[in-house]
């Protein structure tokens, strides 16, 4: 049995898309944790945006990425019913309205890591074994303090307190935890401008306008969106999570396929102008 180029091209495809909603559940279980320690009463209904932004994001994120894949790839015209547009616009809206509340979450996030101030009297680490505080060792992630880690964290003679968290973090420490965070308010913010362009394609194209200017445009953008989404995810290779950095390179993989679907759209409609009247393309 032989399986063609075309049918692996998609079982890659789908594979990619089941491994982006498998983050979901990575994520949350990563600020489910965190929160012990941010939350110690519980997350409350107005904390949640903040407590699960990267959860709700990226499950808002998948959603819509599989209604770019029904309008660019699977849906045909005559699958757009009024019922089925409806229903598309409105699912599209609840997205965008979750992942813009997020992006501002992560702005929210960004503002809690800068509130920090010098924790006095504090020369040692260990000195705070009895009292429960946390080291902050990455951006969202503590570690209990105890008197078997403590002397393993930093061996620096002061210490930062955030605000918001029983937490303590070095000098070093915090301007990397501040830099991550910067890196994800630039990210998200790229996103939805990829997200915009991508929407302006896709109805450009659906009234056969994707051409000339347009197109040169739309491609100059998206190339420098891009090219700062791929830093982005570099710079989570080598000084973030991996989680984040495999996160963004699957993003990026996926938004690849959808531009290769309106790529294929649109010489799916420049094929059956040039045709002769009367010959189908299928």
């Amino acid at each position: 049995m032989t399986i063609n180029r075309y049918t692996l091209y998609q079982v890659f495809k789908y594979a990619l898309y089941i491994f982006l909603s498998m983050n979901v559940y990575w994520f949350f279980v990563e600020e489910f944790q965190a929160n012990f320690l941010l939350y110690p009463s519980g997350v409350q209904l107005g904390d949640l945006y903040d407590a699960y932004a990267a959860t709700i994001d990226t499950a808002a994120w998948v959603v819509l990425l599989l209604m770019f894949e029904l309008e660019t790839y699977i849906l045909e015209d005559h699958h757009f019913s009024r019922p089925v547009t409806i229903s598309l616009h409105v699912l599209r809206a609840v997205c965008y309205a979750l992942i813009i509340r997020v992006f501002f979450g992560y702005i929210g996030n960004l503002q809690s890591v800068l509130d920090v101030s010098v924790l006095a009297g504090v020369t040692d680490l260990c000195s705070l074994v009895s009292d429960n505080w946390s080291y902050s060792h990455d951006f969202e992630e503590y570690t209990l303090l105890t008197a078997a880690n403590c002397a393993s964290f930093s061996s620096a003679g002061s210490f930062l307190e955030f605000a918001d968290a029983r937490a303590v973090v070095d000098t070093s420490g915090h301007t990397a935890i501040v830099w991550l965070a910067w890196v994800d308010v630039v990210n998200a913010a790229v996103w939805l401008l990829v997200v915009l362009v991508l929407e302006i394609d896709v109805r450009l194209q659906e009234k056969n306008r994707f051409e000339g200017l347009a197109l040169r445009a739309s491609n100059i953008t998206k190339v420098i969106l891009y090219a700062i989404l791929f830093v982005a995810a570099v710079y989570w290779g080598v000084y973030g999570d991996f989680v984040d950095f495999w996160d963004a390179f699957l993003w990026l993989l996926a938004f690849f396929f959808i531009e290769m679907n309106v790529v294929e759209w649109r010489q799916e409609e420049l094929e059956e102008k040039a045709a002769p009247s009367g010959q189908n393309f299928e």
